[in-house]
């Protein structure tokens, strides 16, 4: 199991990729950030993305998949899901149906 990422790196790695999934969900549907939440209106319901700092993960609140929390794992450059199922970004490209590519700054 790999090493949470510094505070600092945590933030500005989590405001990015906050960033960019706005911009990228937003130009295919309707997503909002305000507050380090993320909150994206879909055909199944709601999805809320947002930053939880105290733990340096992401946590996904998703009408399909449910709860899921994602570290970030130096090595691969993903958001891994805490219990080994996958990254976030490869979750919500499928359940969006959306293709979503981000990288680490």
């Amino acid at each position: 199991m790999s090493h949470p990422v510094p505070e600092q790196a945590f933030a500005s790695l989590a405001d990015s990729l906050l960033e960019y999934l706005e911009e990228a969900v937003g130009a295919e549907g309707d997503a909002e950030l305000q507050g380090g939440v993320l909150t994206v209106q879909g055909d199944a319901g709601t999805w809320l993305v947002n930053k939880h700092a105290p733990t340096r993960q992401i946590w996904l609140s998703s009408p399909k998949s449910g709860a899921r929390h994602y570290a970030f794992d130096q090595a691969s450059g993903l958001w891994q899901d805490t219990r080994g199922a996958g990254d976030l970004l490869s979750t919500l490209s499928a359940e969006l149906g959306i293709a979503l590519d981000w990288r680490a700054p």
